[in-house]
């Protein structure tokens, strides 16, 4: 993906959680990877957004039980937004379970097409979930699980970082390279090296656009 198309994709993304109605509230939008590295071309686009849980919901009972029975969709109006739903019906998704899945229909909503796109969703902020999946994995040995550190905080609850942003555009921000990166958040360099290569393999193979929801 061309980094200035790349670039635009990210703003109107900001722009959508900042203006429209969500599916569930979003405090945080983050980018991270080729894009937070200056790369032009870049191969895939990694966006992270930090959200909340409805806790109390926001739907009633004929709500829910309508996009069940209309759409086969379990959980609206506790899981995801019944106002949102009531707007953008057709951007409903749920799990293998059939309830309404957060991150499935946040990517819906945010990411049109197939491009090379991938929307990592948490309830936790871009720097805690770095450090809970680095441990995950390394208790797992499961390498490719681990979350590239290097990452751009670009809104926060309504406040949009222009600087930022400006300087993400000029390619400004430094940043290590992955084994570096990894060292520096405890690996030893040949572990670093070892993991690095399983992410980048791990990310080569993923095509078209993806999502993948968490919880710390």
């Amino acid at each position: 993906m061309d980094r200035t198309a790349a670039l635009d994709r990210v703003e109107a993304i900001v722009d959508a959680v900042d203006s429209e109605t969500m599916p569930v509230p979003v405090r945080e939008v983050w980018v991270y990877g080729d894009v937070a590295l200056g790369l032009d071309p870049i191969d895939r686009l990694d966006v992270y957004l930090t959200k909340d849980m409805l806790l109390r919901g926001d739907g009633s009972d004929e709500q829910e039980r309508y996009f069940e029975e209309e759409y086969g969709v379990k959980g609206v109006g506790k899981s995801v937004s019944a106002e949102w739903a009531e707007q953008y019906p057709e951007r409903l998704r749920a799990n293998d379970s059939g309830h309404a899945a957060p991150e499935k229909c946040l990517a819906a909503h945010l990411v049109d097409g197939d491009d090379p796109i991938h929307l990592e969703v948490c309830n936790a902020s871009f720097d805690d979930n770095v450090t809970q999946r680095l441990r995950g994995a390394m208790a797992r040995d499961a390498y490719e699980q681990i979350l590239d550190p290097r990452g751009v905080c670009l809104w926060v609850d309504g406040t949009y970082a222009e600087e930022t942003m400006a300087k993400l555009r000029g390619g400004e921000l430094p940043f290590p390279t992955l084994s570096g990166s990894l060292e520096m958040l405890g690996l030893d360099e040949e572990t670093a090296q070892e993991a690095a290569s399983a992410m980048e393999q791990h990310r080569a193979e993923q095509t078209g656009s993806t999502v993948r929801g968490d919880v710390v």
